[in-house]
């Protein structure tokens, strides 16, 4: 049985930090393609950082880049997203993915993963 499940998301002041973690079991965590995605109400869910080891690059939105980091651990099957400067626009249900395809030409595109965990709420107040 998959799990992915979610933590480290609360309410932070703009310019803080959090750290989210996400840890996984009932797949192959090393070598399968595994990131964030983010969700606020009314909109849809987007991309926020991902691994892709199947192409041996790393993902992240325009809107986080060089505030956000994403990491993970095989050893512990874990995967992580230290996030600074937080700004009051990160504020969404933030959501760990994995095992699906991705392909990075002019643009990155991909497919929709097929295990999620549940989510984990952060919060950022300005």
């Amino acid at each position: 049985e998959v799990q992915i499940v979610e933590s480290g998301g609360c309410l932070v002041q703009a310019g803080g930090s959090l750290r989210l973690s996400c840890v996984t079991s009932g797949f192959k965590f090393e070598g399968t393609n595994i990131g964030w995605f983010r969700q606020v109400p009314g909109k849809e869910r987007e991309g926020v950082a991902w691994i892709s080891p199947s192409i041996s690059k790393v993902y992240y939105e325009d809107s986080v880049k060089g505030r956000f980091t994403i990491s993970s651990d095989n050893a512990k099957n874990t995967l992580y997203l230290q996030m600074d400067s937080l700004k009051a626009e990160d504020t969404a249900v933030y959501y760990c993915a994995a095992d699906f395809w991705i392909l990075h030409g002019n643009g990155w595109s991909h497919g929709k993963p097929h295990y999620w965990g549940q989510g984990t709420q952060v919060t950022v107040s300005a």
